[in-house]
């Protein structure tokens, strides 16, 4: 199990950076336009990471092995990636972690309890929930294939990380220079980017 995550983490490196652009790209249509250039950072830091670890001690066991490994790659995310994409993809990898040492009886077994676990600790983290269009659903449907993917209940609200709220974009402002406008029933910007990223940075240590 070890070895085959340590070849996953690395074959996921290499496909980020292959798409880093594409990701970013679309990025800029619905946010700051960062997010393959910060998920490409991260996942090259792992990869030094994994170059410079150690080899498990020969009295580990694979689960524990596999665990450390885990371990230590959310930390490098948190670490490493910026904006909301680090704390929730490193608690999805300590949450994995976590599954993973309490010993489940076939790797078969454990990777579907990580991947129960990762999903788990983003929507703890993030609030979300699925069917909410986030990147809950892939990684919650990926350990269940075969059931159907939830939708959201009508009428329910999605809950916020913290009491500082994502970010708004800034209405359209009348007239010109600082004696402008704003229109009437838009909502201000609560926080800045920076504030919900740390925000998220806080609950995941």
């Amino acid at each position: 199990m070890h070895d085959a995550l340590a070849g996953w983490l690395r074959a996921s490196a290499g496909r980020i950076h292959e798409q880093a652009s594409a990701l970013t790209a679309l990025d800029q249509a619905i946010g700051d336009g960062d997010h393959g250039i910060n998920l490409d950072r991260g996942f090259t830091a792992i990869v030094a990471m994994l170059d410079g670890r150690p080899a498990p001690p020969p009295d580990a066991t694979d689960a524990a092995a596999a665990a450390d490994l885990l371990r230590q790659a959310g930390k490098t995310l948190i670490s490493t990636v910026g904006g909301a994409s680090g704390p929730l993809y490193g608690t999805a990898f300590l949450r994995a972690a976590g599954a993973i040492a309490g010993g489940q009886p076939s790797s078969a077994a454990a990777f579907v309890a990580a991947l129960e676990a990762a999903a788990g600790g983003i929507a703890a983290l993030g609030k979300a929930s699925e069917g909410e269009k986030t990147m809950l659903d892939a990684l919650a449907g990926s350990s269940r294939p075969s059931s159907p993917p939830r939708t959201r209940r009508p009428g329910s609200v999605r809950l916020r990380p913290s009491r500082c709220s994502r970010p708004r974009a800034e209405p359209p402002i009348s007239g010109s220079g600082a004696s402008g406008t704003r229109i009437p029933g838009r909502p201000r910007r609560r926080c800045s980017s920076a504030s919900w990223s740390r925000s998220l940075r806080r609950r995941a240590e």
